[in-house]
């Protein structure tokens, strides 16, 4: 029987789910199929269940959900909350200062997979979000924090703006005479660490599994602020720790390409559902995703050069190992196709992006 998959319509901001065709992963050999009807779980915004600015492997658990069930996540926004509507550009920074290394963000989790093992595979459907009523962008001052956004030092001063998110009409207005349309997604969504990620662990140990900050982007996805990863779309991240151990927070309504000041429209979502899936039968060395158009590889490094090469490289790989083409036509298909984007340039690692289109594979 043919395994079916999901894509996306919206209603207002709530992002649902209709069946479409099998993604890339299930046209290989398949994995058994589930012995039982999935379970829903909800994990609830708790103090004790949100992390801020720290990927801590060593973290219990706060939820353990076999592969294949269903899981709605509450995600709050930074600082745990501590910036919301009306909160000042000074209270903004001295908030930014109280995480020394850290990243701002509030991360929901960890959710342990039974059967994930390092060297698999976790398939991750994004199914539905439904977006809280408050967003807000802001940019640090440069004069203070001269290398965060890409013309920091030309804004000497910080910047706040609130937002009110009509959820109905799925949008938001920037000031009279502008709306921006809401597209959430989840800027960062991890699994465990990898031990062997350069960054720098907290207070400088040198203990390999000691929390990793939640600014730079990796191996095991974090803080990619990849906007493609709408409802109806699927990520796939190599597992690095027993468990899989899958966080998410920095949860953004819109965003264009790139983040440049530093922020998206930040948000918060009541829910984001998501039904993490083992696969044994996959290996990867950096995430990979698809939408209901696109097959997406990425590439994160802190020169954007060097981020580009290894989103480059992906996409010849995908297109070797998925679509029957040796590498020579993979590099030129890759050059006459991928749409290559960057993904954001504030994380101190840059991202890139390669989108390749559905419609042009026929056969």
């Amino acid at each position: 029987m043919r395994v079916v998959r999901t894509s996306r319509f919206e209603v207002g901001a709530v992002c649902c789910i209709l069946l479409s065709t099998a993604t890339w992963a299930e046209e290989l050999p398949p994995n058994k199929a589930p012995a039982k009807p999935p379970k829903h779980y909800v994990l609830k915004a708790t103090p004790e269940n949100v992390q801020w600015g720290w990927l801590d492997p060593k973290e219990t658990p706060r939820l353990t959900i076999a592969s294949g069930d269903i899981v709605s996540i509450e995600t709050l926004m930074h600082a745990k909350d501590q910036i919301q509507k009306g909160t000042s550009m000074e209270q903004i920074v001295a908030l930014r200062k109280a995480n020394p290394g850290g990243g701002p963000h509030s991360l929901t989790g960890p959710i342990y997979v039974e059967g994930a093992e390092p060297g698999d595979v976790l398939e991750i459907r994004i199914l539905k979000i439904v977006p809280k009523k408050v967003g807000a962008n802001f940019n640090l001052p440069g004069k203070d924090f001269p290398t965060i956004g890409a013309l920091a030092p030309e804004f000497p001063e910080g910047h706040v703006q609130y937002f009110d998110l009509d959820l109905k009409k799925n949008q938001t207005v920037f000031k009279p005479g502008i709306v921006l349309p809401l597209r959430p997604f989840p800027g960062t969504l991890a699994v465990g660490i990898d031990p062997e990620d350069p960054s720098p662990r907290k207070g400088g140990s040198k203990d390999p599994l000691a929390p990793v900050s939640s600014l730079r982007p990796w191996k095991n996805g974090s803080n990619m602020d990849i906007n493609e990863l709408t409802a109806g779309s699927t990520i796939f991240l190599p597992v690095f720790l027993k468990g899989g151990l899958i966080w998410t927070g920095d949860s953004h309504c819109a965003q264009g390409n790139g983040e440049v000041n530093l922020t998206a429209l930040e948000c918060s979502f009541e829910s984001i559902e998501i039904q993490p899936i083992v696969r044994k039968d996959l290996k990867l060395t950096w995430p990979r995703i698809e939408t209901p158009t696109h097959y997406i590889q990425v590439g994160f490094d802190e020169s954007l050069d060097k981020a580009m090469v290894i989103a480059v490289a992906e996409t010849v790989d995908f297109l070797v190992q998925n679509k029957g083409l040796d590498r020579y036509e993979a590099y030129s298909l890759a050059a006459l196709a991928a749409d290559c984007r960057v993904s954001q340039v504030v994380d101190i690692r840059k991202g890139v992006h390669c989108m390749i289109p559905k419609s042009i594979f026929v056969r």
